[in-house]
């Protein structure tokens, strides 16, 4: 499974209207522990193909959506169910970690 980049035209269908649940990464280009996060998210999405989306989102492009999850340092992940919020990790964490705190909150 791909990790999907939100954008307005896609963020209320991806996120808010999904039927899996949903992580997505509040990140940004000039963000450094965001860019080493990058490629263990996305490995990470692999291992959960099919039953959860993954999405990131640029908070430079976006600043809004991450305003209203209230994001206030980055890398923010934030998981979600039926649209509400059912958990957050803050900062980088290794793949066997991030996949623990995931699975964790399914």
């Amino acid at each position: 499974m791909t990790v999907i980049h939100l954008d307005e035209d896609n963020f209320e269908e991806e996120v808010r209207e999904s039927a899996i649940p949903v992580v997505v990464d509040f990140w940004a280009p000039w963000c450094g522990p965001c860019q080493m996060m990058g490629p263990i998210f996305e490995s990470v999405s692999a291992d959960f193909a099919g039953k959860v989306k993954f999405a990131k989102l640029n908070v430079d492009e976006l600043p809004e959506h991450a305003s209203s999850f209230g994001v206030q340092g980055i890398p923010t992940l934030v998981v979600l169910k039926k649209n509400k919020e059912v958990g957050r990790i803050v900062g980088l964490l290794a793949k066997d970690a991030l996949k623990q705190k995931i699975q964790s909150f399914l």
